[in-house]
């Protein structure tokens, strides 16, 4: 039995690899394409979203576990562990963070459930879910560990580029895009995730290709004041070439222990759309 079991929403963008290195275990959303309802990383995939929308002209609907399902994930993880720490999506973009203290209360373990609010998307949430798996494998108690990773979360720099403004600009997560302009003047807006929420910041013209380097440049200053251990270069289905691209500025730098290379699942793609690129860290 261990100590401290690390959990985590579908969201936290962290591959297969990565949760079996450090113990994880995630737990889907679902997305809905009209009336049908599928789980994130289970039954349906990004490039089925993608050709579904660009049928139907319309965004996907997400939405958290039902207060059933959110019992059941948390009972499996107390049958492992004698408490758990728990990471959901950003409050300000989903329900998720309140189910699950709901179901901890339903099943009277609020003592042994410790919800985190992320505050952030995709693996802005997987470098802190990262973080409190290390530490419960160090042997701190859920509570520390909170209190650790709480004090690390405002650290966390989440951005991305997008390809495509419709997605977002359909889903109406983030406020100050327009779609219609953008596609007109071929702008690439940045995304950042500040306080929880979706905002657009500089826009870059030109070819995806030439806009990814651009924006790592952009970053490049910050990034070389970061926290050393890793970096994520997260993607919604981006041309090899250009990930590679990426991978090598980063490299260049020769700075990073790790660098990450991960795809967006289902629930972050529904809502940036194809050709979307990032670049998360944890600031120094």
């Amino acid at each position: 039995m261990r100590k401290v079991a690390v959990i985590s929403d579908s969201t936290c963008d962290l591959s297969k690899e990565i949760l079996d290195r450090y113990n994880i275990s995630t737990f889907p959303l679902h997305i809905h394409l009209g009336e049908e309802q599928y789980s994130d990383g289970v039954d349906i995939t990004p490039e089925e979203i993608y050709a579904w929308s660009d049928k139907t002209k319309e965004t996907p609907k997400t939405s958290t576990l039902s207060p059933m399902e959110a019992e059941e994930v948390l009972e499996k993880a107390l049958s492992e562990a004698d408490e758990v720490v728990c990471f959901c999506i950003s409050e300000t973009m989903s329900s998720c963070a309140n189910v699950m203290r709901l179901a901890a209360r339903a099943i009277e373990k609020e003592d042994k459930v410790f919800v985190i609010n992320s505050e952030n998307l995709s693996t802005g949430i997987g470098l802190l879910v990262i973080e409190a798996a290390i530490l419960a494998d160090k042997g701190m108690g859920a509570a520390e560990i909170v209190e650790k990773i709480e004090a690390m979360r405002g650290s966390v720099r989440s951005s991305f580029v997008v390809d495509t403004l419709t997605y977002l600009h359909r889903g109406g997560r983030c406020s100050g895009l327009a779609a219609m302009v953008g596609g007109t003047l071929g702008l690439h807006p940045y995304i950042s995730v500040v306080d929880g929420k979706m905002q657009p910041g500089k826009k870059y013209r030109g070819r995806m290709s030439k806009v990814i380097n651009h924006y790592v440049e952009d970053l490049s200053e910050d990034l070389l004041k970061a926290k050393k251990d890793r970096v994520f270069i997260t993607h919604s289905g981006c041309d090899g070439a250009i990930i590679e691209s990426v991978k090598a500025q980063l490299e260049e730098m020769g700075y990073f222990d790790e660098i990450l290379i991960t795809q967006a699942g289902c629930v972050v793609t529904s809502h940036c759309g194809p050709g979307t690129l990032g670049v998360l860290y944890i600031a120094g």
